[in-house]
């Protein structure tokens, strides 16, 4: 069992996503806002070695940022 502790792998949370040209990236400075594809009451995708495992909700609680997952793709699966 203590192999599987010393596994890692990347959790990455998309809040959104946007398209845009390089230059605008580029030009961009501190302060500036990125327009994403989702609202304030869209579900985060939570990708585990970029493959979709769940979906969830961004939580504030004091100064830290979480996210509580409400569906797991493992649901999906036969």
């Amino acid at each position: 069992m203590t192999a599987v502790n010393d596994v890692k792998i990347e959790i990455s949370v998309v809040l959104g996503r946007s398209i845009m040209p390089i230059r605008h990236l580029l030009k961009m400075g501190r302060g500036a806002v990125i327009d994403l594809d989702a609202n304030h009451e869209s579900p985060v995708m939570i990708y585990a070695n970029n493959t979709l495992i769940a979906k969830g909700e961004v939580v504030v609680s004091g100064s830290k940022v979480a996210v509580n997952i409400t569906e797991s793709m493992r649901d999906y699966q036969h």
